[in-house]
């Protein structure tokens, strides 16, 4: 399938999928109430798909490139702060496993995605 649009790519539907979970879990018991670790994995959730769809209107590979590293480590801060978020008891460790298997599929369709763009320019 052509990619025509960010909307297409798989990446920035899983992350999409991945902020309204994140906003599930910080909206609800103790969590809402650290507002700092709340905004922050918010923040950092919406950083995903948010460079992934800025990155792929650049309309260069190397800049596309360079948006999707940026997305990349903010998948990297959300994986930490879903680890504080458990040690704090804010989430269980089965919604845990759930959310950190979502950042690490996203991570790995981002890394693909980065190295068919550095193949083919």
């Amino acid at each position: 399938m052509k990619i025509e649009n960010f909307e297409d790519i798989d990446a920035w539907q899983k992350a999409r999928d991945l902020v309204n979970k994140i906003y599930e879990i910080t909206g609800k018991g103790d969590f809402q109430e650290d507002y700092s670790l709340k905004d922050q994995i918010r923040r950092a959730g919406v950083s995903v798909i948010s460079n992934i769809a800025e990155g792929f209107d650049r309309q260069s590979d190397q800049e596309f490139i360079r948006f999707l590293y940026m997305a990349k480590g903010s998948v990297s801060e959300v994986q930490t702060q879903l680890y504080i978020a458990k040690d704090q008891n804010y989430i269980t460790s089965e919604e845990f496993n759930v959310l950190y298997e979502k950042v690490e599929e996203i991570s790995r369709l981002i890394g693909g995605l980065i190295r068919y763009l550095k193949k083919d320019s």
